[in-house]
């Protein structure tokens, strides 16, 4: 059975936290088969990674007391 997509790995979602998917990194994450993307907190501007299954609760490291997030390159497209 196939998951529903519910659109939080689109670039430009925002979750209800005010996070905002910038892009998939095309690197695998670190939960079991989840991709790694970046983000972007819309309340500092601070940009870090995250797990494909975490995007949709995710609070910002830097001001909303969030989970460290994953290392992302910048500068790197896919």
């Amino acid at each position: 059975m196939a998951r529903e997509d519910k659109g939080t790995t689109t670039p430009g979602y925002i979750n209800s936290n005010g996070q905002i998917v910038v892009r998939d990194t095309a690197e695998a994450g670190t939960d079991f088969g989840s991709r790694k993307f970046q983000l972007a907190c819309s309340h500092c501007g601070y940009n870090y990674g995250a797990n494909s299954t975490d995007i949709w609760e995710r609070k910002c490291p830097n001001c909303q007391g969030g989970a460290e997030g994953l290392l992302v390159r910048m500068g790197t497209h896919v």
